[in-house]
């Protein structure tokens, strides 16, 4: 208790200092029943253009901002559940919600800023109203609990940044209030875990069982709106996973071979984002975003997410990083990696990755383009060329040595 009182307190210490410390109610109706509530505090950092250079404003989310009845819904008739809050001159923010029956998430998060206003955006060159989208942001919760989140989390939303903080949601609601069973999301986690001594992690903490073996190669896919595939993925997963054992009361490591006939894809393309979920008989939910720099035309997976709900496991496991910076590519090739690659997400979550390949963007013919080779693959295929160059040197040498000396043997011998 204390210590959710002290990241509680922290938490509006860092919204003060930004000048955001309201806390807003928001909820969606369906007749009587709520499907969905919020409680939280949102800061949004908005880079916009002047007549002369670019400038940064900090908007907090007021506690004026209401739902949009219009916009919002509880997803009946097969659509998304929706939350549209709007405040000020034109400006809205929406979070879009998904389920697999096990976990709920966040699958869109939505920004609109109105640029022609002069109270936000002084000097602004453009009058526009400008709508950001972000895919997977990594708001993950078991299905009948409540999503809680004290730390101040930044999620990038385009080139702008919104950050929750004191965030309390639930969608899917099987009632009207939020319920007393609670998700807790990563960052809270780890904060706790920072209180917990050495000594302690030494003794709760398990030796590694022996890995499975190599995991079986599984073929993924994507498709767009309009039926073509727009993303495509060959590789072995193996999921090293540290949570606490109900049967041992400590902590344990489980790896765990992803089984691509018990697993299904499902994704979505855009221009400079793209993601593949892969989900294993409604017990684990592995999350890949890519992202594309229009720049550079260069792409890398930014983002990996899991929800594993294994037997023997005290609480549901949800991981999320959205800073990662694995499996670089240009636009126009796939990526590919025949070596046992070991991505790190957090320091209780990493994945094995085994004959890999993917390519998720510029996906034509439904085949992969040009392979681009991992370095590790590049140093491998080396190693025989430079033992066979020196080989090679090695046999000249002796021939050489063998020549010359046969020479000399000769000249030992003239006739007079």
């Amino acid at each position: 208790m204390k210590l959710s009182q002290a990241l509680t307190a922290l938490s509006v210490a860092w919204f003060a200092v930004l000048g955001c410390i309201q806390a807003v109610t928001l909820e969606v109706h369906e007749g009587n029943s709520t499907c969905i509530k919020a409680e939280l505090s949102a800061l949004f950092s908005i880079t916009y253009n002047t007549s002369s250079s670019t400038r940064t404003v900090q908007v907090s989310l007021p506690d004026s901002a209401t739902v949009n009845t219009g916009s919002s819904s509880c997803g009946t008739g097969g659509s998304s559940p929706w939350l549209v809050a709007v405040f000020g001159s034109g400006h809205a923010l929406g979070l879009s919600f998904s389920t697999n029956g096990s976990l709920y998430r966040v699958a869109n998060l939505t920004l609109q800023y109105n640029l022609s206003d002069t109270s936000v955006f002084p000097d602004a060159n453009s009058s526009d109203v400008v709508t950001v989208t972000s895919v997977s942001v990594g708001i993950w919760a078991i299905i009948n609990t409540t999503y809680h989140c004290v730390s101040p989390t930044p999620f990038r939303v385009g080139g702008d940044t919104v950050t929750f903080s004191i965030m309390r949601l639930q969608a899917f609601m099987p009632g009207n209030d939020l319920s007393p069973t609670e998700s807790v999301c990563m960052a809270d986690k780890a904060s706790t875990t920072a209180t917990t001594t050495t000594a302690s992690v030494t003794t709760t903490a398990a030796p590694a069982p022996s890995p499975p073996g190599t995991p079986e190669r599984g073929t993924y896919s994507v498709k767009n709106s309009n039926g073509t595939i727009c993303l495509l993925a060959q590789m072995g997963l193996q999921l090293n996973v540290s949570y606490m054992s109900v049967s041992q009361n400590k902590t344990v490591q489980n790896v765990l071979n992803l089984n691509p006939n018990l697993t299904s894809s499902s994704g979505s393309c855009e221009a400079s984002r793209a993601t593949l979920v892969l989900t294993q008989e409604q017990s684990t939910t592995l999350n890949f975003t890519f992202t594309m720099n229009s720049t550079s035309n260069k792409y890398h997976l930014s983002e990996i997410s899991l929800f594993a709900n294994w037997p023997n496991m005290t609480t549901p496991f949800i991981a999320s990083n959205t800073s990662l910076n694995y499996l670089r590519s240009t636009l126009g090739h796939s990526y590919m990696c025949n070596a046992e690659q070991t991505l790190v997400v957090i320091p209780a979550f990493s994945l094995n990755t085994f004959r890999l390949q993917v390519q998720p963007f510029g996906v034509t013919t439904n085949q992969f383009a040009t392979a681009e080779d991992c370095q590790i693959d590049q140093d491998q295929m080396l190693i025989p060329i430079i033992v066979g160059a020196a080989l090679a040197g090695l046999v000249l040498i002796v021939l050489v040595a063998y020549l010359i000396g046969r020479r000399r043997s000769h000249a030992g011998y003239q006739t007079i």
